[in-house]
């Protein structure tokens, strides 16, 4: 029987287990993204992918386990990010513009994978956080950096300090960058790359990318 609107009622969306798990995750992303992960509940995250409560628990065993998983997820979307930023050959200006723009990329595209990284997590949770995601990007940068520093006869040991100064200024930025969209995404990384290469004392006062077309 319809409903009495007339309407005959939604039928439900059968989905695979990974389908689901898929699902779940996006809807987890979202509302942990906006709400934070105190505020969410298991019931609204089975309200909003419309199943019960017991199927959550059954794909994660509870919210931690969901938290943990939708975490881990975005952490490695990003370090590929990063990865893929820094894997091509390039002169050091355009690995540290790359390196910005694959974070601002990321943030413009999956905001609320990006809070769901920065803001409050468990405080019984064993999930990687985001300074040990910026630990691993750092130590990536550090290996290029080395090479770099014995190319110009540099103490490469330094490589290590610089790279965290690097992306430590890259990700701080990012995170100020997420809240306030007074520029656009290419002009952060000009500015950036701007300090971080030229220095202050020949800060270039308008500087563009490289690689990029400039932004007005």
């Amino acid at each position: 029987m319809g409903t009495m609107s007339g309407t005959p009622p939604r039928p439900r969306v059968r989905m695979t287990a990974v389908q689901r798990r898929q699902q779940l995750l996006d809807v987890g992303r979202e509302l942990f993204g906006h709400k934070g992960y105190e505020a969410t509940s298991i019931e609204e995250i089975a309200a909003h992918a419309e199943v019960s409560k017991p199927v959550v628990y059954e794909r994660f065993g509870s919210k931690d386990g969901l938290y943990d998983a939708v975490v881990e997820r975005e952490m490695h979307t990003l370090l590929d990010r990063f990865t893929s930023a820094l894997a091509a050959p390039g002169r050091p200006r355009q690995l540290l513009e790359r390196a910005a723009l694959a974070l601002l990329d990321y943030i413009e595209e999956d905001t609320d994978g990006f809070r769901v990284l920065t803001r409050d997590a468990p405080v019984s949770g064993g999930v990687s956080t985001y300074s040990s995601l910026i630990g691993e990007v750092a130590r990536q940068v550090e290996h290029i950096l080395g090479r770099q520093f014995g190319d110009r006869g540099y103490d490469p040991r330094l490589a290590q300090l610089y790279s965290q100064a690097l992306v430590g200024m890259v990700s701080l930025v990012g995170q100020w960058w997420l809240d306030d969209r007074s520029l656009p995404k290419e002009k952060v990384a000009a500015h950036l790359v701007n300090l971080s290469y030229n220095g202050l004392a020949h800060l270039d006062p308008e500087p563009e990318l490289v690689d990029r077309p400039a932004v007005i």
